[in-house]
């Protein structure tokens, strides 16, 4: 299109995306499947993208985050935030990866949840 206008960046997300994981630091936690609830944003330069391949699908989110949790006891949500960050960037396209991961029964029954949000960026 030649209307002056461009697509600069392209945000990717998946939202509230819920993933078993064995993870903590508590002996209560340890050997044993939280659910987890992690946000996703993906800063991707796809301008003019028409087809799936001219940008990233976001079921390599999903992927990326269930192959996380796969591989074993975790202790910190924020070992969880930064490794997920760390594949989404594996694809060259992303320049920004910003992960929340919140652990929903970390202070149960006094608060919804707790977690935490990273930021990874291309240097």
């Amino acid at each position: 299109m030649t209307d002056g206008l461009r697509t600069v960046m392209t945000r990717v997300f998946v939202t509230g995306l819920k993933v078993q994981a064995e993870i903590g630091v508590y002996k209560h936690e340890i050997g044993r499947v939280q659910p987890l609830v992690v946000d996703v944003e993906l800063d991707v330069p796809t301008a003019g993208a028409d087809r799936l391949a001219d940008t990233l699908n976001y079921e390599t989110i999903l992927t990326a985050a269930r192959d996380i949790a796969a591989q074993g006891h975790i202790e910190l949500v924020e070992t969880f935030a930064e490794r997920l960050a760390r594949a989404c960037l594996a694809d060259p396209r992303v320049t920004q990866a910003r992960v929340r991961v919140e652990k929903p029964l970390a202070l149960a029954p006094d608060a919804v949840g707790a977690g935490v949000e990273i930021t990874l960026v291309r240097a």
